[in-house]
């Protein structure tokens, strides 16, 4: 059993979290930091990641 998700620490220290609903495509990128929230934005975060190169 986990003591702490994540997503709360994020949010205790200041930082910024946002999510979509489970199992659904998200990608956020900031800067040169591209993330997905599961294997569903995989697609996505290649595209992303390929528009971030040309």
């Amino acid at each position: 059993m986990v003591p702490f998700l994540v997503e709360d620490m994020l949010k205790q220290n200041g930082g910024r979290y946002s999510k979509a609903g489970d199992w659904q495509p998200y990608v956020v990128t900031d800067g040169l930091l591209i993330t997905g929230q599961n294997p569903a934005s995989s697609e996505p975060a290649a595209q992303a990641l390929l528009k971030m190169l040309r």
